[in-house]
């Protein structure tokens, strides 16, 4: 028997990856998504990469009535939850719309793995580590006071998870600490798709590219690194959606140490916010238009994983180069700009 994995938030930037590599891998896959934070390009990439209309709910996970019915209808044996909003600056700006949406549609999804005995992976992150104290971090290292309600709400939901898993026998939950998700599907069927300004710096290294935005600010350059901008993890995205189909396989042929369990997913590798930029212009033959801006605040100087956990237990390893990402990123771009 095929067995099913649901995916919320599955018509986002990750959630459509991670649904596209969980269904080359066998296995049946309900998406379910309110659009809030997307449109249908990702879900209709989707379609046209697998070849065939993938079953779709539309539909608000702070809902539980809607959550209910979710699981009535279809027979769920694990659950990807991806449905949060995610933007730093606005969590800021609106704590209680963070903090309603990102717990309690989480919430719904534990309540259905509590009725039912459910498969939970969540998409955590390693805002947890804050500005850590020694690197590489590992999952063993101490998560740091959140910078921001969305961090927090990240923080909130492991605990959620790990709490649940201790307390009702049936349930096993893995949270996947991600490191930068980058890049674009290599059909540049999907791909990252901000509304508004970016968020993230590879869609604002590639609108500026494009010309859709003028200038890319590069926040601080006297950082003590050793180029003076942030150093990160950036890991790609069809590898970042490979470790959610090793997750899921994990949890689904009981090969779990533990009921609840957690994984860092990066490369190990720090890349300088100057390194990634550089390395944009190199491999796509473009010279970005850039300045140095003040520091942001909340960014922390330098975070990068130590994947050794997921390599040996997952049996998952990043294997893109930085090189083919970025190609992948700029192909998205021009897909979207129908050059």
């Amino acid at each position: 028997m095929k067995k099913t994995v649901l995916v919320s938030g599955g018509a986002g930037f990750i959630g459509s990856h991670v649904t596209v590599e969980l269904a080359q891998a066998g296995y049946d896959v309900v998406i379910a998504d309110n659009f809030s934070n997307c449109d249908r390009t990702n879900y209709d990439g989707v379609c046209r990469i697998l070849g065939k209309k993938m079953p779709l709910v539309e539909m608000d996970f702070c809902d539980a009535k809607a959550v209910d019915k979710l699981f009535d209808d279809y027979k769920i044996d694990a659950c990807i939850h991806f449905a949060a909003y995610k933007a730093v600056g606005e969590s800021v700006a609106e704590p209680l719309m963070y903090y309603r949406n990102n717990l309690l549609s989480f919430i719904n999804i534990l309540d259905q793995a509590h009725k039912r005995g459910l498969n939970v992976l969540f998409s955590s992150s390693a805002t947890v580590y804050g500005e850590p104290e020694h690197l590489p971090v590992t999952e063993k290292s101490p998560r740091q006071p959140a910078t921001s309600p969305y961090g927090n709400t990240k923080q909130m939901c492991e605990d959620f998870l790990r709490d649940s898993v201790a307390a009702y026998p049936g349930v096993k939950g893995i949270a996947l600490r991600y490191f930068n998700p980058i890049g674009a599907h290599p059909s540049a069927l999907i791909g990252e798709l901000p509304r508004g300004v970016p968020n993230n710096l590879v869609p604002f290294i590639t609108q500026t590219a494009i010309g859709k935005r003028e200038c890319l600010s590069i926040f601080g350059n006297d950082y003590p690194t050793p180029d003076g901008t942030c150093q990160r993890d950036y890991i790609d995205i069809v590898d970042l959606a490979k470790a959610h189909v090793c997750a899921v396989a994990r949890m689904l042929d009981g090969k779990m140490k533990k009921p609840y369990e957690v994984f860092n997913v990066g490369t190990g590798r720090p890349v300088s916010v100057m390194e990634l930029v550089t390395a944009f212009e190199k491999v796509n033959g473009l010279k970005l238009n850039y300045k140095f801006a003040p520091r942001r605040a909340g960014d922390v100087t330098a975070i990068w994983a130590d994947p050794t956990l997921a390599n040996e237990d997952l049996g998952w390893k990043a294997e893109r180069s930085v090189e083919e990402t970025l190609a992948a990123a700029w192909a998205w771009e021009k897909r979207l700009a129908g050059k």
